[in-house]
């Protein structure tokens, strides 16, 4: 691999890394600026997706005081010997509310709580769970990325809900390094840490019991995905997915249940023009600050938090992709 010489014209090369690294000083791809407070909460409910497979659909929204960041896909699996949180929700509010949710439905041990990735919407639930003891579920990257990035999550969710609605950090007990299996007693979780992908933290999870594949924000329908891991990774474990031959998929966001063939394909195909728009503009010296307000616009409309995320992706693809 060349390192290409990505100088705009005008510019040294110094100058323009200079001003493409002023552009990704934030972290990750969940973004808790400007939150807009006009979003209302959504009623909370939760659907038997499959036997003993209950998920809670979160509203395609931004972490706000009313939604109490409860805006991912959270659920659970009840299985003969306990319980599996397939994720931990958004917020110390968010698990609480799942973990009553739970304990309406069964009284079995709660014995695994799964964090798919390191977004906070998808773990900051977990201290919720603390009095169960359970093995908290994690890729082999999670607490090195928590540990990188867990305080300023913290921070921000606290400026939004207030430190007793927040949570706090949890790092993952078992970490998975490539494939890892847990056995709820009549149906078997089986686990994939992926390479770097929509993070460098994605924990896929497939249940023996329904057949459902359980990908985290891996697959997100209608929600725009954000990039925040690598995105030729991710175009690699789309296929990857596809390959597993699930019938049905549980995204992060979105519906509670997918036929993942058509939504892995609007996925690629999103991902697909973010890459190929992003490497016409490096080859035709566009900056990024030019870049983000042409690259993939014609995906506007197609995606909810279209204009929150887009910009933010094409910065993250434009730093990959210029060292082709």
């Amino acid at each position: 691999m060349q390192a290409r010489d990505a100088a705009a014209p005008g510019l040294g090369a110094r100058a323009a890394l200079s001003r493409r690294q002023a552009l990704l000083t934030t972290f990750g791809g969940f973004c808790l600026c400007c939150l807009p407070g006009r979003l209302r909460a959504e009623a909370l409910a939760l659907e038997e997706v499959g036997p003993g497979v209950f998920v809670r659909r979160g509203p395609n929204a931004e972490a706000s005081p009313d939604n109490a960041d409860a805006i991912a896909n959270t659920g659970f699996i009840v299985g003969r010997d306990g319980v599996l949180v397939t994720e931990s929700g958004g917020s110390l509010a968010d698990g609480q509310w799942l973990r009553g949710e739970i304990r309406k439905r069964t009284d079995k041990p709660i014995r695994h709580v799964v964090m798919s990735h390191v977004h906070p919407d998808h773990c900051f639930g977990a201290a919720a769970f603390a009095e169960d003891e359970p093995t908290y579920i994690g890729h082999h990257a999670l607490r090195a990325a928590l540990e990188a990035r867990g305080a300023y999550y913290r921070k921000r969710l606290e400026d939004v809900l207030g430190a007793d609605k927040a949570g706090t950090v949890v790092y993952p007990t078992q970490a998975v390094t490539e494939g890892a299996e847990v056995d709820l007693g009549d149906r078997i979780l089986r686990f994939t840490a992926h390479p770097s992908a929509h993070t460098p933290t994605d924990l896929s999870m497939i249940d023996t019991g329904s057949g459902l594949l359980f990908t985290g924000d891996l697959l997100s329908v209608g929600r725009i995905p954000s990039l925040d891991g690598s995105l030729n990774g991710w175009l690699k474990e789309i296929d990857r997915l596809k390959a597993f031959g699930a019938a049905r998929a549980v995204p992060g966001h979105g519906p509670v249940s997918v036929d993942p063939v058509p939504a892995l394909a609007d996925l690629a195909r999103y991902l697909g023009l973010l890459r190929d728009e992003t490497r016409k503009a490096i080859a035709a010296d566009i900056t990024i600050e030019k870049a983000v307000g042409t690259v993939a616009q014609s995906e506007r409309g197609k995606w909810d938090l279209f204009d929150d995320y887009n910009a933010r992706n094409v910065t993250v693809a434009y730093k990959e992709l210029e060292w082709e």
